[in-house]
């Protein structure tokens, strides 16, 4: 009798064993399953926090895959590189494609499933005069994040694009209850910007500097960091140090250096921190540019002078995009005038 229990009673601890076997690994292959894989369709800056202003840490090459951990808020992901590098990165279709909705980190990365039982709009803001940035087919399984209204929702799709449907019930079935918008955190107080000119100029040097090698793409995008032509990075970085936003090229530029009334003529008149310009590359010896009048030249090239003969600038994909080079050799020769953006 004593032989029969002491069977059973192994043969239960024996029985509870093997039983919770498949749900160990149904829950680890569950975890693998909600890992969400990002591919880099164009190169990108890695930064140290979701903003612009961010440092760059890193850059991630066109065909890179990563780990998205989180989606941060509209515009960035946190990811995880190959290499084990962590940072985050644009949320643009541009630069990332995603397999899956990334999760927000308001709510603990919660959110209620939805499912379109109707085709809708999906919109860059929750009003109809929003723009539409595309149409969500019957059958599209999304995330709703919140209720931003009485009349939409923000939802974020399987492939990782956020933005506002309609809450009524024709388009959107959901599974349960929707929180309304968290309340907007209170703005940060404006940095006061130095009182000295000496101070300023070491403001914009040191908000440049830290886009060194940031890609070249001529006619780069105004409205992101990840790569810049001359006159886009001029601009970023008198915008970054001094809240000073330049115009868009380099022509307007001179324009705009000409009307403040500080253009320079020779570079030994040159200021740390000005803006200097140039002419069309004709070669790399001085008398590729002799008899030609600077004044009919059209300006082709920015960059900003650092002092002591160099200047911080970017001008070509194949040059290793933002850099310092010695103001000398043909850049001395094809010299228009320089100024500074400050008085």
């Amino acid at each position: 009798m004593k032989r029969s229990i002491a069977v059973l009673a192994m043969s239960a601890v024996l029985l509870s064993s093997y039983t919770s076997i498949p749900r160990q690994v149904s829950a680890a292959a569950q975890s693998v399953q909600s890992v969400l894989k990002g591919h880099i369709e164009n190169g990108v800056n890695l930064r140290d926090k979701p903003s612009l202003s961010g440092n760059v840490v890193g850059f991630l090459k066109k065909g890179t895959d990563v780990t998205i951990l989180e989606r941060s808020s509209d515009y960035f992901y946190k990811v995880k590189s190959q290499d084990g590098a962590t940072g985050y990165v644009s949320a643009s279709e541009k630069y990332i494609s995603v397999g899956q909705a990334a999760t927000t980190p308001n709510g603990g990365g919660q959110g209620t499933a939805g499912v379109v039982v109707y085709g809708v709009n999906l919109r860059d803001q929750p009003s109809t005069s929003g723009k539409i940035l595309g149409m969500l087919s019957k059958g599209t399984n999304v995330t709703v994040l919140e209720r931003s209204n009485d009349y939409f929702y923000k939802v974020v799709t399987e492939k990782g694009k956020t933005g506002y449907v309609s809450t009524s019930d024709k388009y959107l079935e959901i599974s349960g209850k929707v929180a309304g918008p968290s309340p907007a955190p209170a703005p940060a107080p404006k940095p006061e910007l130095p009182s000295s000119l000496q101070a300023k100029v070491d403001l914009v040097i040191k908000a440049g500097k830290k886009y060194l090698g940031t890609p070249y793409e001529y006619g780069s995008d105004r409205n992101t960091t990840t790569t810049f032509d001359c006159s886009d990075f001029v601009r970023q970085a008198y915008r970054d140090a001094l809240g000073i936003v330049l115009p868009a090229d380099s022509r307007k530029q001179g324009t705009w250096i000409r009307d403040n009334g500080t253009a320079v003529y020779d570079t030994g008149s040159l200021k740390a921190g000005d803006l200097v310009f140039f002419m069309e590359y004709r070669g790399s010896k001085a008398s590729s540019y002799q008899n030609i009048d600077p004044n009919n030249q059209r300006i082709t090239h920015v960059s900003i002078y650092l002092g002591n003969g160099q200047m911080l600038h970017t001008y070509s994909s194949s040059s290793g995009g933002v850099r310092i080079d010695k103001l000398d050799g043909s850049w001395k020769y094809r010299f228009l005038y320089g100024g500074s953006v400050l008085k």
